[in-house]
């Protein structure tokens, strides 16, 4: 490639990155408020600010689009070096660090107003809920997965079966409490009292697994 058509790409990448992020963003908000069916692409591109061809040259398809935005906002909550291991680190506090990005996740606006919806549609629309665990919780649990499976490798824990474990550490972290937080009987907690919950939390589990 020549200097001038490499100089040509690199100014077109931050704009279709920032026409990404806005497809991204306005098909999360009328997914939470329209619901899947009931949204469509022409809706999103003109949300958006974007042609629908735009929209579909980024994206195939409307399922491609939901579970690709559901990838960006686990991705930017849970950034993937949250997940590193190095040999000079604590797994407890690598877990901590995790746990706490993971309730901060599931306790926000958004997430509780999606699954509260995914809930709401799971009759009709079984294909959406799917759609949303590979892309959201199914990430989730396989990048535990291998961290489980890398500090095994370490020799700083012993797990047999680190794809259970990393849904025991799930379980654990989530509790009943949140089930009460989506049917309305609780509010989510505080800051300090998440951090609490994380660290009895990872506590409990090093204990299983150490």
């Amino acid at each position: 490639m020549s200097e001038q058509s490499q100089a040509a790409a690199q100014r077109g990448r931050p704009k279709d990155l920032a026409k990404r992020q806005a497809i991204l963003d306005a098909a999360k908000e009328l997914f939470l408020t329209k619901g899947f069916a009931a949204t469509s692409v022409d809706a999103v591109a003109s949300a958006a600010g974007v042609s629908k061809l735009t929209v579909y040259s980024h994206f195939s398809d409307k399922e491609t689009l939901f579970s690709a935005a559901i990838t960006s906002r686990c991705e930017m909550m849970m950034p993937l070096p949250i997940f590193d291991l190095e040999e000079g680190d604590s797994v407890a506090e690598v877990l901590e660090r995790i746990g706490q990005a993971f309730l901060s996740m599931v306790d926000s606006e958004d997430s509780i107003r999606l699954l509260r919806l995914l809930c709401a549609l799971a009759a009709q629309e079984s294909k959406l809920a799917q759609l949303f665990f590979d892309a959201g919780p199914q990430q989730i649990l396989k990048d535990i997965e291998q961290l489980l499976r890398r500090a095994t490798e370490m020799g700083k824990l012993r797990v047999e079966d680190p794809a259970e474990a990393a849904e025991d550490f799930m379980g654990i972290l989530l509790g009943c409490r949140h089930m009460r937080v989506l049917i309305g009987c609780c509010e989510v907690q505080a800051e300090e009292e998440r951090r609490e919950r994380v660290r009895k939390a990872v506590a409990l589990f090093m204990r299983g697994y150490r």
